[in-house]
């Protein structure tokens, strides 16, 4: 009896615990948008400064006008770990302000000089040196100019610690003599120290976790069919929590490393966009399967759930779904068409994210390669066909002609065959749940009889 009990009562404890986690992460997730949001402005910057478009006439004055923009564009990839830190620190404290910004700023920078130097003296030293002539004989000395190598995610790391200290301690009270430190000033002082102690723990651990991801990155490039496919299911499963942007911004940014050459300087990077925006062949494959969806698979799906709404209700249907698909199309942003399904038809959505991996296994199976800075849209197309590491771009759009198809006979069939409660097959309110949601009312039905008028039925003599 006491041992049910005490397993009953663990029950909601444990759901709980999930719940509060769930919501901590959906929390981080959606802290990670305001970071993305500058990617579309580095990624026109980086592509108009390159040499096939604003570069392409040789004209002196407007080959500078292109070094000039591309290097405002690369200005914000490099920064991007900063980006994020600030970004993550204002997206996941509550009511947070300028202080959270400075507190990060302040915390990634200390936490960026302390790895720094601490990895110089660790077995990854290479990552932070470089060799300069000093009296006549080749010397190894710390390049603070390089890339941290713990990249976006010591950034993300930075920004949840500052978030964390600034919600604990942004109305701490000190001592009189110490009251000008209190408040929201304290937080930034109470971040540095925190990113100097982080700075040495991770200054000793990295070199072990870096090597983990370093051989993920590794995994993923040789066998980029299969990851790109678990990448593509993943990405779209984790929506409704809104944990996709992690795992976007571990493939865009973190891993695989590249070493690309550009206009005859070599440059390093890391992360699928990054290193397709720097230039390297091949890259681009974990963003190119989103095309097909995005661009084809979903609009057509909106067009099956509006063929599938009865007649009299297409009207009103349509103008969510049409609309939802034009965005899609063009911009590339799908979530007023997935949350149309999500929720109400779990299937719809399982299938949507297979058949997302599947274009993704494809695209990369076939050498497709093809990226975006904001989405999977006709304008990132447009942008970045003719990019000099793009490839197979026919194959890409060819592949997407045949996954319109596959959207909609596959949709259509589903919501018809499992009675799916799209937008328009809603039953009417005032009839019963089990009448089929899609019969209109009947044009030929008479009003009930007036008091004292026969029925029909009776009037007829049936």
């Amino acid at each position: 009896m006491s041992s049910t009990s005490s397993a009953g009562a663990d029950l909601p404890t444990t759901k709980s615990s999930f719940s509060a986690a769930l919501s901590v992460f959906s929390r981080i997730g959606g802290s990670l948008m305001l970071p993305i949001a500058a990617l579309p402005a580095a990624a026109l910057l980086k592509r108009l400064g390159e040499d096939d478009l604003l570069g392409r006439w040789e004209i002196p004055w407007l080959d500078q006008v292109a070094a000039i923009i591309g290097g405002a564009g690369d200005a914000l990839f490099d920064a991007l770990p900063l980006l994020f830190a600030v970004g993550v620190a204002i997206g996941f404290a509550r009511k947070s302000d300028g202080t959270t910004a400075l507190a990060a700023v302040v915390g990634y920078l200390v936490w960026d000089r302390v790895t720094h130097l601490m990895f110089f003296n660790s077995s990854i030293q290479s990552q932070v040196a470089h060799t300069v002539v000093k009296d006549g004989r080749p010397t190894l000395m710390i390049d603070l100019a390089t890339e941290n190598p713990t990249r976006v995610l010591g950034g993300i790391l930075i920004g949840l610690v500052t978030a964390l200290l600034w919600q604990r301690y942004h109305r701490i009270k000190l001592p009189v003599w110490l009251a000008f430190f209190g408040g929201r000033r304290f937080v930034p002082m109470l971040t540095a120290l925190a990113a100097l102690i982080l700075g040495v723990v991770f200054g000793l651990i990295w070199p072990v976790l870096g090597t983990w991801v370093r051989e993920f990155g590794v995994w993923l490039a040789t066998h980029s069919t299969v990851g790109a496919g678990i990448y593509g299911v993943l990405n779209r499963l984790l929506i409704p929590f809104g944990l996709h942007h992690f795992v976007n911004s571990i493939v865009w940014f973190t891993v695989p490393g590249c070493t690309a050459g550009v206009n005859g300087a070599t440059e390093n990077a890391a992360g699928d966009m990054k290193c397709y925006f720097a230039g390297q062949i091949g890259s681009g494959e974990f963003m190119a399967g989103f095309f097909p969806v995005m661009m084809f698979g979903l609009p057509a799906a909106a067009v099956a759930i509006w063929r599938c709404a009865p007649k009299h209700r297409r009207a009103a249907v349509g103008g969510i779904m049409f609309s939802g698909a034009l965005v899609s199309f063009v911009t590339g942003i799908t979530e007023p068409i997935e949350f149309t399904f999500i929720f109400v038809a779990p299937i719809l959505f399982i299938v949507h994210a297979l058949l997302t991996g599947a274009a993704h296994a494809i695209t990369a199976a076939l050498d497709g390669w093809l990226g975006f800075g904001f989405s999977a849209g006709l304008i990132d197309a447009v942008i970045n066909a003719s990019k000099s590491n793009t490839n197979n771009f026919g194959l890409i759009m060819g592949l997407g002609v045949v996954y319109a198809v596959i959207y909609y006979t596959v949709f259509t069939f589903l919501i018809k065959r499992l009675n799916i409660m799209t937008p328009g097959r809603e039953p009417d309110p005032d009839t019963d749940p089990g009448d089929s949601p899609t019969t209109p009312p009947s044009s030929t039905e008479q009003p009930p009889p007036g008091p004292g008028e026969p029925s029909p039925q009776t009037a007829s003599g049936t």
